[in-house]
């Protein structure tokens, strides 16, 4: 069971008949609600999210999908949801199939449950919880028998009638036949299973024609659906009780054009488009161009990455690359086009791993690797150490075999692939001007045309470089080796642990002070064992094993606290003007007529840092939001959360840092990614 301040969630189980193979048991999620808060059904309406269900069972057991009960219609403002109140029952059917064998050590079947839910009052919070539960194979379980036949009888019947909806303009015509002749003339409630399709709370009609009941409701102008059939559920008060019916109606006639986001261009949004729905269609000329015009905003992109500071300590190892090779134009080229080659790689490494990872079901995007504390510690120590070569502390040849220190001397074009794997490693997070409509079209793409878009991103990035070393115009540039460079080489040691300091100040926003302590504490400790390796003879000895055991010690004493996710916190910010991002949050503001501004940011994110201490800091852009009364919410990206990413995909983006702009009655307009005082009071200024 898990209890929060506004529902009892429990995990139930339904098997009077048993558990044994052949098969099929019921298990559900009952819901508590507090007195006016509420969740959500599959189709929350204007706002909110369906509750979602992932279940962990045995070899042979599989689970149903959920058996939803009826909802309620529940006003907010000028919104409207569709959701429960006071205490509901999720059932599902789980099979168990003629092949499953008990364990001969435990008989019973052991399930567990991971859901999440929103739950709503005026305001919003996410919740979810980890449940458990052992069904006995043999033997009956029926003691919650009456909770689940009370969510049966609150699941609505299917109809055998022919049933349509037909679209005429801005108009739905809805006829349901075969219903139950106790129901005509009665006025019913209408529940359409397809979310996003109606104007949830506007006023529509209803008539009797015979038997066939028909309706006339309005089409959302915010339409983001154009389904072929329409599953739609009608209620009413039927001999004293509630009862309901689902009819699947076909859909006659053409679906208007949807609207599109301010901020996409029209050949973006027309490829999107193109994406939306279960089919896959061929590919069309519109999609096309929608396609060349992502890659293009990719290369572009993956060019402006380079101006980003995220990838500052990396152009210093580049200028030392450039400036060695100088004198030697064969080595020149072999360098730049090694360096080109390990970006273009790692990019497509990167964004393969992340469409791989989000069609097993990971709700993940740009920058996805540093929501990980581990991955954030792991870059905190290799650029300590860089640091600590370029500075001068230790060699690299020193502590490396001296067949591979002679492969490595002979191969310079093995570290400068190197140098842009790690380039996209610390460059990967930020997101440019052009790449964040682009990397959005990626993920409802071909896996093929999405790897296309990232390769670009790479070829972006890698075209200064390419053209350094290979255009001899360019090259000539190029300052000449000398005694400047153990200087330039030293003094480049800061930069990387500037970035160590970034690096420790991300990993606090995840795993707190704590963690990021016990980080620095580490990095004292390795420091002092690469120092102790560079002695020479006895002390080297003594001092490196003391040093070592000191560092062993350390991680295993407060290793884990780089691990620890703190809790997350409820504020937005120490400034008070800023509040939470939480879903259904805009349109809950919005319905009381204040326009809302939304910052999608992340700690690890410096461009999101830049335009928080520059813009949206300056004071005549915070006078202009105050003078319109405008909400501001910024939603922290830092960790994972899959709610802030679907938010993004409803952005047509997948990374952040992005910029909302919402007005009621009006597309939602995304502000550019480094973000200019004028461009912002602009935005204000029409509101």
């Amino acid at each position: 069971m898990v209890t929060t301040p506004q529902v009892r969630a429990e995990l139930l189980a339904h098997a009077p008949d048993g558990a044994d193979p052949g098969k099929t048991v019921w298990v559900g999620l009952q819901l508590t609600h507090q007195p006016e808060w509420h969740t959500y059904w599959k189709n929350s309406g204007d706002s909110g999210l369906p509750t979602t269900l992932q279940w962990t069972l045995p070899p042979g057991v599989t689970a149903g999908e959920i058996a939803w009960p009826l909802p309620k219609k529940i006003p907010i403002g000028n919104l409207a949801n569709y959701g429960y109140e006071g205490t509901v029952l999720l059932p599902v059917p789980l099979t168990i199939g003629k092949d499953f064998k008990p364990s001969l050590l435990n008989s019973d079947i052991e399930i567990k449950l991971k859901a999440s839910w929103l739950v709503c009052r005026k305001e919003c919070i996410p919740e979810d919880g980890e449940f458990a539960l052992r069904l006995p194979v043999r033997g009956s379980t029926a003691l919650n028998g009456a909770d689940f036949d009370k969510s049966f009888k609150a699941q609505p019947t299917p109809l055998a009638g022919d049933s349509q909806v037909a679209v005429e303009g801005k108009t739905l015509k809805v006829s349901v036949a075969g219903l139950p002749s106790a129901l005509q003339g009665k006025t019913l409630e209408f529940f359409p299973e397809t979310p996003e399709v109606i104007e949830t709370a506007a006023p529509w009609t209803q008539n009797w024609q015979g038997a066939v009941w028909t309706a006339n409701v309005p089409l959302s102008d915010h339409r983001s659906q154009s389904p072929a059939l329409m599953p739609v559920v009608l209620a009413a008060d039927v001999n004293g009780l509630h009862q309901g019916f689902v009819a699947q109606a076909k859909v006659v006639g053409n679906w208007p054009p949807m609207a599109t986001a301010q901020g996409v261009s029209p050949e973006l949004a027309a490829a999107l488009q193109a994406n939306i729905g279960t089919g896959a269609p061929p590919v069309s000329p519109a999609a096309s161009l929608g396609l060349w015009a992502a890659v293009l905003g990719a290369l572009l992109g993956g060019l402006l990455l380079n101006l980003m500071p995220c990838v500052f300590p990396v152009l210093a190892i580049k200028v030392m690359g450039f400036a060695q090779h100088a004198r030697d134009r064969r080595g020149h080229r072999i360098s730049g086009l090694a360096y080109a080659t390990g970006v273009v790689l790692s990019f497509l490494a990167l964004g393969a791993l992340m469409l791989g990872l989000r069609s097993a079901g990971e709700q993940l995007g740009w920058g996805f690797q540093l929501q990980s504390p581990a991955v954030v510690a792991a870059l905190a120590v290799l650029f300590t150490v860089l640091g600590l070569n370029l500075a001068g502390l230790f060699e690299f040849g020193r502590f490396l075999p001296s067949r591979m220190a002679a492969h490595q001397a002979k191969s310079p074009s093995v570290n400068a692939f190197l140098s842009g794997v790690l380039a996209v490693a610390i460059a990967s997070p930020c997101t440019a001007p052009f790449m964040g409509a682009s990397l959005g079209l990626a993920l409802g793409l071909p896996a093929l045309q999405a790897l296309l878009i990232f390769a670009s991103i790479g070829a972006g990035m890698a075209l200064p470089y390419l053209a350094a070393s290979l255009i001899p115009a360019v090259a000539r540039l190029l300052p000449r080796p000398g005694a400047w460079m153990d200087t330039f080489r030293r003094a480049m040691a800061f930069p990387m642990f500037a970035t160590v300091v970034w690096l420790v100040w991300v990993l606090g926003q995840q795993s707190g002070i704590d963690g990021a302590g016990a980080l620095l504490a580490l990095l004292v400790a390795l420091s002092g064992v690469i120092w102790a390796l560079t002695l020479k003879g006895r002390s080297r000895l003594i001092i490196a094993t003391v040093s070592i055991a000191v560092f062993a010690l350390l991680t295993g004493a407060i290793g884990q606290n780089i691990f620890k996710l703190m809790e997350i916190r409820t504020a937005a910010a120490s400034d008070q003007r800023w509040q939470a991002w939480a879903p259904g949050r805009v349109e809950s503001v919005l319905a009381t007529g204040a326009p809302v501004f939304v910052d999608f940011t992340a700690a690890w994110c410096v461009t999101c840092q830049y335009n928080k201490k520059t813009t949206l800091a300056d004071a005549a852009v915070l006078a202009d939001l105050d003078a319109k009364k405008v909400t501001l919410l910024r939603a922290d990206w830092t960790r994972r959360d899959p709610a802030i990413t679907a938010a993004l995909g409803a952005l047509g983006r997948n990374g952040v840092p992005v910029y909302v702009l919402y007005k009621a009655g009006s597309a939602p307009v995304v502000l550019s990614e480094i973000l200019s005082v004028q461009e912002v009071r602009s935005a204000i200024a029409s509101l």
